[in-house]
């Protein structure tokens, strides 16, 4: 140690004061997760499963919060439970059609639904009316009964009210329609309708601390909601009874009145009214007309045979063919022609037979000439009575066209009158039709609502539900608990894992420390080499020989946001590691406001870093040797009132400098960043800043604001180390920490740590301002 403190001095001050620190930069390379300079992002299953361990991860830290908030609700509810009121609960299932059974057709007056839906849902809301309500209390006499004027269910915390407020108002006391309303809304707040999907089917419950008393109210409402049903289609048909039977008196004597005129103007204008459609001189019309068809056709046929015979003259027409007359005179010429000529073969002309035969024939056919005369004059004497018989009946038919036409005129209002007399006739004997319907329908006692299952007295309570009342508190407490964990989460404003600092920083996380329980020593852990803390450690060296491009940074300053982080155990630790591996290492407690190295490793504090930046010593006599071999350490001094001066003064530069010569690597301790400006001097004049931060400790304001310091004042933080970590799967702890002020335990100014291998109860920690 002498030889390097030698080293040190022959260098000199006066180079050491020319040299400048290069300024360092402030930023991180990152490991894992997101990196805010990299822009680096995880996949969607990395984030799932950072989000769930995340989760577990508050689960297992609040996990004793949790348990507490799950037992305090389950004995809530366990306890609530068991001082509930025991109630009853009784069914009745009914079945609601959408109309009743028709015994007779058309003799249901009463509205029917347009859907299912809209029928369904109104029975429903009937069912939970206060009507249907009050009228089961005045059927089932409720208002009689003491008991049932009392709360239907009541609580322990129920009674105590009661009791303290005041209690129920006595019955006899009230009106007893008053009392019947107020029995009809406990009924309401204590029954329930529960419609059976796809069916028409409805549960009416009711729930009681009787369980007699549940039954009867069950079927007291189920009877009066059918009983109801029943006198409203009883209602509906004395209505509409009593309103048929006035209409059918107002349309009987309007029935009259109309009878009455329509005949009294059928006498006066002298129509008379057949059962046919038409009137009388309509039927003759038709009639004539009818008539006169049959004549003109005779007449065509009897003209069309005069006008044959009119202009014949011989007898070949079928009209003289046909005539027997004409028939027998043919054929009496005819035997005359024949005998004639059989005796012209033997006599002569003027032979008086011949003559005779002659003469014979001529007369014949004089007779057939007069009889074709008479044929033909009795056929246009037909004609001609066809034709006068035809103009007569034309004459006929004009006169009563005429007759028709004046009996329309006169028919008009007379038809009016009579449409009057049969619809009013019409409407009266509907009416009277649809009276005697609802008449019959009346007493019938049809209905639509049918009871399925019957109530039955409950043999067990319905409430509470131990087993499901635990199980929801049981659920409940951990919802809420699990609420609280996360909320704790997000209130907690520190830095708990790897992933926080390296998220809130942007820095890479060069060692993880573990946390040790308070019954094991941070000096015996350092010791043992295979313990997590010595592991850790050697970890964290590893990270800083990579830490810069030029492997391990020639100075590294170890400073924290906030006191009591760790930070002095962790150099000591560092320098001791480089030590041991074979390097000169020269390890400075730079903190000149509450020193720790010196009473870690045992070492006086009556000369140091302040006695040489002050000008009253050498770096040689500064110096101290220690037991660890290849280690130097320079203690800080007695405690200056000015020691921002004195950092910021050139000889700290100096030494450094004269250091960096003869070591191989400076450890330097350093005071926390918040509220004081040493660590920002100390973090320019280093080639690198390590930033400790404690698990649990710091807020993530403070985290901020010290690593923003360090980047104004150009310190290289090269990392972060995350000291007193809790490893989920790791049983390893340790307490250690930093109390921060002037003074301490017997003057030598303990910190947390130094106060545990001190044996002894460290004070809080306490800031003392520097202004």
């Amino acid at each position: 140690m002498t030889d390097a403190v030698e080293k040190l001095e022959i260098a000199g001050s006066e180079e050491a004061r020319q040299i400048v620190p290069a300024p360092g930069v402030a930023l991180a390379r990152g490991y894992g997760g997101y990196n805010q300079f990299t822009g680096a992002q995880p996949s969607s299953a990395e984030s799932f499963f950072i989000a769930f361990h995340e989760y577990v991860r508050v689960l297992r830290r609040f996990k004793w919060v949790i348990l507490a908030i799950v037992l305090a609700s389950v004995a809530i509810g366990t306890v609530r439970t068991l001082m509930t009121t025991r109630l009853y609960t009784a069914t009745v299932r009914l079945q609601i059609d959408r109309s009743a059974s028709k015994v007779i057709e058309n003799g249901n007056i009463s509205p029917v639904e347009t859907g299912d839906f809209e029928f369904l849902r109104t029975q429903y809301e009937l069912l939970q009316s206060r009507g249907i309500a009050e009228r089961a209390v005045a059927a089932l006499k409720l208002a009689d009964d003491p008991e049932f004027s009392k709360p239907v269910a009541t609580s322990f915390f129920t009674s105590i009210s009661q009791r303290i407020f005041g209690g129920k108002t006595d019955p006899s006391a009230v009106n007893r329609a008053a009392l019947e309303r107020g029995i009809a809304g406990l009924i309401l707040s204590n029954r329930l309708v529960r419609p059976i999907s796809g069916s028409r089917l409805v549960d009416l419950s009711y729930t009681d601390t009787s369980p007699v008393r549940a039954q009867a109210v069950t079927m007291g409402l189920a009877d009066a909601f059918i009983n109801s049903t029943l006198d409203k289609r009883f209602q509906a048909n004395a209505y509409a009874k009593a309103f048929l039977e006035d209409q059918l008196k107002q349309l009987q004597i309007r029935l009259q009145d109309s009878e009455k005129i329509l005949l009294d103007f059928g006498q006066k204008e002298q129509i008379l009214a057949t059962t046919e459609k038409s009137s009388i001189s309509e039927n003759n019309l038709a009639a004539a007309n009818v008539s006169l068809g049959t004549i003109v056709a005779e007449r065509i046929k009897n003209e069309q045979l005069y006008k044959q015979v009119e202009t014949a003259t011989g007898a070949s027409l079928p009209q003289f063919l046909s005539n027997p007359a004409l028939e027998g005179l043919r054929e009496k010429r005819n035997a005359l022609v024949t005998e004639y000529q059989q005796n012209i073969q033997t006599l002569k002309p003027n032979y008086p037979t011949m003559i005779e035969i002659n003469n014979k024939i001529k007369e014949t056919d004089r007779q057939l000439g007069v009889e074709i005369k008479t044929i033909k004059a009795s056929l246009k004497g037909a004609y001609d009575a066809s034709v006068a018989q035809e103009n007569e009946m034309k004459s006929r038919i004009e006169a009563l066209r005429a007759e028709v036409l004046d009996l329309q005129k006169r028919s008009i209002q007379y038809n009016i009158l009579k449409r009057e007399a049969d619809s009013n006739r019409a409407l009266y004997d509907s009416l009277l039709q649809r009276y005697k319907e609802v008449d019959v329908a009346g007493g019938i006692g049809a209905n639509n609502i049918f009871i399925i299952d019957k109530a039955e007295v409950p043999r067990s309570p319905s409430s509470p539900n131990v087993t499901n009342n635990i199980v929801l508190s049981l659920i409940i407490g951990l919802i809420l608990g699990l609420v609280v964990a996360i909320v704790l989460e997000r209130l907690d404003n520190t830095v708990t894992t790897m992933d926080e600092i390296e998220r809130l920083t942007g820095l890479a996380t060069l060692g993880v420390i573990p946390k040790l329980s308070l019954d094991k020593n941070v000096q015996d852990e350092l010791a043992d080499v295979r313990s997590g803390l010595s592991e850790a450690y050697r970890t964290l060296c590893t990270s800083l020989q990579f830490s810069t491009d030029n492997g391990l940074p020639k100075s590294i300053l170890f400073t924290s946001a906030d006191a009591a982080e760790g930070k002095s155990t962790s150099a000591l630790t560092v320098a001791r590691h480089f030590a041991n591996i074979g390097l000169k290492v020269l390890l400075i407690d730079c903190d000149l406001r509450k020193p720790s190295l010196h009473v870690k490793m045992g070492l006086d504090n009556s000369k140091g870093l302040t006695n040489y930046l002050t000008g009253s010593c050498t770096a040689s006599e500064a110096g101290q040797s220690t037991s660890i071999s290849n280690l130097s350490f320079i203690a800080s001094g007695p405690l200056p009132p000015n020691a921002s001066d004195l950092l910021a003064s050139p000889r700290f530069v100096s030494l450094l400098s004269m250091a960096g010569d003869v070591f191989n690597l400076i450890i330097i301790d350093g005071p926390p960043v918040m509220g004081l400006a040493d660590a920002q001097l100390l973090s320019a004049a280093c080639a690198a800043t390590t930033f400790v931060v404690s698990s649990g400790g710091s807020s993530k304001h403070a985290i901020r604001q010290a690593l923003k310091r360090l980047q104004f004042a150009r310190g290289n933080v090269i990392g972060t180390v995350l000291t007193r970590y809790e490893a989920k799967n790791e049983s390893y702890a340790y307490g250690y920490g930093y109390g921060y002020g002037y003074g301490g335990y017997g003057g030598y100014g303990y910190g947390h740590d130094e106060a545990i291998a001190a044996n002894v109860t460290p004070p809080a920690p306490k800031l003392v301002s520097t202004l």
